[in-house]
């Protein structure tokens, strides 16, 4: 069952403006990532659903963050089906994102109040997720779909779009910078935010440390 409603869960990713995306097989390791992003500034953390018995390490990181990390906003990413989101949401997901639109899952997320972030590669995709009360969807992979100019060009003609970027998006001050004044509502960063030799080297204050600095080029460009 959620921990937080649609509204915190939107409002929580707007206000800080990045949500890290994030998967790993051992529990101790994504527990660690998600106190070193909370530390951080941080706020709503995606988990990715991409190994075998992901859904049992989800079950007890959802859990381990309640306590640990209490402002902590948990939700799954990659999901592709509805059967899947549903399994996700009844261990906690707060928010379901995926690489593609199913209409099937928006109709899962909002029996529940659960916000769905599908991916989107064209200006009709997003309309027909708007359709079906997908308030805020993935421009992914936001690199190759056409960059910040794709955002810009979106939002001139359907302004209330909320939209999130993913693939692509790298803590540098040039290109947050770039995302963020063609209007995007946040980005999703993976790999950047949590380089393996980092991980592997379990250096977690680098973690904090680099998302404290996504922020502040996030906060700068938005003035």
């Amino acid at each position: 069952m959620a921990k937080f409603n649609k509204i915190q869960v939107l409002n929580a990713m707007a206000s800080t403006g990045m949500v890290p995306v994030f998967y790993h097989k051992d529990v101790e390791v994504a527990k660690n990532v998600v106190k070193a992003c909370y530390d951080g500034g941080v706020r709503a953390f995606e988990f990715t659903n991409r190994g075998d018995f992901a859904q049992d390490v989800f079950a007890e990181l959802v859990k381990w963050a309640a306590k640990e990390c209490p402002e902590m906003i948990m939700g799954i990413g990659s999901i592709v089906d509805p059967g899947t989101a549903a399994l996700y949401i009844q261990l906690g997901a707060n928010f379901v994102v995926g690489p593609l639109f199913n209409p099937e899952i928006a109709k899962i997320c909002n029996r529940r109040l659960i916000p769905y972030t599908p991916g989107c590669g064209s200006v009709s995709e997003i309309g027909f997720a708007q359709e079906l009360g997908c308030d805020l969807c993935k421009v992914f992979p936001a690199g190759n779909v056409g960059g910040p100019s794709f955002v810009k060009n979106v939002k001139a003609p359907m302004p209330w779009s909320m939209l999130m970027v993913t693939g692509g998006v790298e803590p540098t001050k040039e290109n947050l910078t770039a995302w963020i004044k063609a209007g995007v509502t946040c980005v999703g960063m993976g790999s950047n935010l949590f380089p393996k030799e980092v991980v592997d080297a379990q250096d977690w204050g680098w973690i904090v440390a680099k998302c404290q600095e996504a922020f502040g080029y996030i906060a700068e460009a938005r003035k």
